[in-house]
């Protein structure tokens, strides 16, 4: 089993910063790629960004520019540094990872909770 753990929400005022963390942690995996979803209240879940154990990154149109996915493969964690916050950036933001098991070498999907983000105007 692999468990996703989310950190760094919180509330802040348009134009600030914050940083979200997520650690990976469980039986013996190795990350292939991690990335961060977000979900405003009424609304669907949406792709924010990702990257790849390889190097890649991909955004959203709307947060390109403004947010940096990044992952560490020997921590098994990775983060969302953001940016140039919009009120319209408020949501509860879900932390989303691929890896493949030791044991069996099988690829799995998991999911964090989720951490909340405020972004006042």
């Amino acid at each position: 089993q692999v468990q996703l753990a989310e950190s760094g929400g919180g509330l802040v005022q348009a134009g600030g910063s914050l940083r979200l963390s997520c650690v990976a942690s469980g039986s013996r995996f190795s990350l292939t790629y991690m990335s961060w979803y977000r979900q405003a209240p009424g609304q669907q879940r949406d792709f924010v960004a990702m990257a790849t154990s390889t190097g890649g990154t991909n955004y959203a149109n709307s947060v390109k520019g403004r947010f940096t996915i990044s992952i560490d493969n020997a921590k098994n964690s990775g983060s969302l540094q953001m940016d140039s916050l919009k009120p319209e950036d408020t949501a509860v933001y879900f932390c989303n990872a691929g890896a493949v098991v030791h044991e069996t070498s099988k690829s799995i999907t998991v999911w964090g909770q989720g951490t909340p983000v405020t972004v006042s105007s």
